[in-house]
């Protein structure tokens, strides 16, 4: 799921440099491009993952 996220992230950050559109520092293109990268790193470190190990007697 976050690496779907990223992707999304990513794709809107791609958006906001192409058409060259103005917005506040916050949503700067680079910003959002590191928003991402920090929603893949944790989706590569397994966090949000909903594969449990359950024991089985």
């Amino acid at each position: 799921m976050l690496g779907i996220a990223a992707a999304v992230l990513f794709f809107i950050a791609f958006l906001i440099n192409a058409a060259d559109i103005a917005t506040n520092d916050v949503f700067a293109s680079g910003n959002v491009m590191l928003l991402g990268l920090t929603l893949l790193a944790l989706h590569v470190a397994g966090v949000g993952t909903s594969l449990r190990s359950r024991r089985r007697r």
